[in-house]
């Protein structure tokens, strides 16, 4: 798959380099900005139950 996205990348092996680098920061971006947020509440992580006292 990375071997595909880079061979269909425009320009020498530095553009490449740059365009990869905004590409990834693009993808962490929406990642945090839009999918985290949206399963974060399907997620059992603040489900808590402390059993006893």
């Amino acid at each position: 798959m990375y071997g595909w996205i880079w061979r269909h990348l425009p320009g020498n092996a530095w553009v490449r380099a740059l365009i990869s680098i905004v590409l990834v920061l693009g993808v962490v971006y929406v990642l945090f900005q839009y999918v985290f947020p949206w399963a974060e509440p399907l997620l059992p992580f603040n489900d808590v139950t402390v059993d006893g006292q």
